[in-house]
């Protein structure tokens, strides 16, 4: 089985390694991190928490659009060029070709949240005199959360297009971060629960202006990562399933 995945798996980072656009993300991320410090001063004694608040929400974005631009078209483009009729004719299952090509994903976006936050410490050592290990922190829950989001794409493009991909998953990541706004008041609390919820992965206050996350609660998100890109990509299993291929 390993045997299997993993060569798809390789040849997705390989892929998506030559593609510019991973490049173009991490630069202009990377420079948009330079500028923080020029920003104005929000008090003596916040700066490197501003600072450190504004690193996490670019390396979201950075993850974000990573995520999107390789998981909504990977599958599609295979799909039209036919080549996914290769992998499956040599005895791979199509649960295989999905979760290889996840994780080929996964990887991809490990190697440029790890280099983006490396990018972020070392501006921020220069700039505060701090390393800011937690940052490191936030940058495993990025890595987490848009490990679930490229699952649910990759779920969706097995019968969408890249379109759809795009706007179902993004509307999947605000309905994730909006249990509080779309279930407010006491007569929903049943049903909180049982809402897919993404906020175990929201840790930019602790990481920012505390002092990080315990390790319980790092298990925790390791937990619901497990769980969620489970079912995405059992239900992407189900539905690539359905396809005459």
């Amino acid at each position: 089985m390993i045997k299997r995945i993993w060569p798809i798996a390789a040849a997705v980072m390989m892929d998506s390694l030559r593609r510019k656009v991973v490049y173009v993300v991490l630069v202009f991320a990377a420079l948009l991190v330079l500028a923080i410090p020029s920003l104005p001063d929000y008090g003596l004694g916040v700066e490197s928490a501003v600072y450190r608040e504004i690193a996490l929400a670019l390396s979201y974005v950075t993850g974000l659009v990573i995520a999107l631009s390789l998981a909504a078209n990977r599958v599609p483009s295979e799909l039209e060029k036919r080549t996914v009729y290769n992998v499956l004719s040599k005895g791979v299952s199509r649960w295989e070709y999905l979760v290889g090509t996840w994780l080929g994903i996964l990887g991809v976006m490990a190697g440029a949240i790890v280099a983006f936050t490396t990018v972020e410490m070392v501006m921020g050592y220069f700039t505060y005199g701090e390393l800011m290990w937690r940052l490191w922190q936030g940058a495993l829950a990025t890595w987490l959360e848009m490990g679930v989001i490229s699952a649910f794409a990759v779920a969706v493009s097995s019968v969408a297009g890249p379109v759809v991909v795009v706007t179902a998953t993004l509307a999947a990541l605000f309905i994730g971060h909006s249990r509080s706004t779309l279930l407010g008041g006491e007569g929903a609390l049943a049903f909180k629960p049982f809402y897919p919820s993404l906020d175990a992965f929201n840790v930019v206050n602790p990481v920012a202006h505390g002092t990080g996350v315990p390790l319980v609660y790092v298990l925790s998100m390791i937990v619901v990562f497990i769980g969620f890109a489970g079912v995405c990509l059992s239900l992407g299993v189900a539905l690539l399933g359905r396809r005459d291929l």
